[in-house]
């Protein structure tokens, strides 16, 4: 799974995705679930195939929500389940499928499986021919019925990695909820994104359900470039209120010596 990543640049998205200039609502380089992020669809509104790029909330709203804010994090989907979970049956079948660009994604190591770190490290993960990942993602719009607004929204889609040379290192060893012992490594459910490949960025927005079901597929190990992350930078203090001080009584008046 994957719960923040750093977006390109949006001139970097246009030029890499052909994506046209529009204006778009920003968002913020480091992106965090329920945060706005971009993500690049089959345009909504087009009769051909043509790309469009969209800002929404990373978390996909599902059709039947009250309210676009949810209990629930859906900033990432099992990609094993997608064709009969409830939040994500539908946008699957329907081929709502998009392109989460991304100039890195940061995952915590928690060290070896027989003697995991008291703390995680967090790791860094870029693509080492220095392209942008394009991560694979589902999209869709909720509407409120009450006021007809539209709400954009995306998840990113993960896939089981327990047999990866990389990513199946990464993540807090899995315990039994009853027992609290460590599972096996044969029960544990590592994940990893799913990145798409350049030449099938065609093939997953606008190709059939089945033809985007062959691109659900773990990446070799060889095109990650991974480490240590950097040090997040030091946050500013936040300023102390002034404490109010206690009201002073008025001073008494001294008697009068006439």
């Amino acid at each position: 799974m994957c719960n923040r990543y750093e977006s390109p640049e949006i001139k970097e998205i246009e030029r890499f995705w052909h994506v046209g200039a529009r204006q778009t609502p920003p968002w913020t380089r480091d992106i965090f679930p329920r945060a706005p992020g971009p993500f690049i669809r089959r345009r909504r509104d087009a009769t051909g195939y043509e790309r469009e790029l969209v800002v929404g909330q990373w978390g996909l709203i599902p059709w039947f929500a009250k309210e676009p804010k949810l209990k629930y994090p859906t900033n990432n989907a099992r990609s094993e389940e997608l064709a009969e979970k409830a939040s994500y049956k539908d946008p699957w079948k329907r081929g709502q499928r998009c392109i989460i660009p991304a100039a890195s994604f940061d995952e915590p190591y928690w060290g070896p499986y027989e003697e995991p770190f008291p703390r995680c490290e967090w790791w860094r993960f870029r693509r080492a021919d220095s392209a942008p990942w394009g991560l694979a993602g589902l999209w869709n719009v909720w509407t409120d019925k009450a006021t007809g607004d539209e709400f954009e929204s995306y998840t990113m889609l993960t896939l089981n990695a327990d047999a990866h040379p990389l990513m199946g290192r990464m993540h807090k060893p899995e315990v039994d909820p009853k027992t609290k012992v460590k599972l096996p490594l044969e029960l544990q459910d590592k994940r990893s994104v799913i990145p798409i490949e350049a030449g099938d960025f065609d093939q997953w927005l606008e190709g059939t359900v089945d033809q985007a079901q062959q691109l659900l597929k773990l990446a070799p190990a060889e095109i990650f470039d991974a480490g240590p992350a950097p040090p997040d930078p030091p946050r500013a203090p936040k300023p102390k209120p002034e404490r109010a001080r206690p009201k002073e009584p008025p001073a008494a008046e001294e008697p009068s010596l006439f």
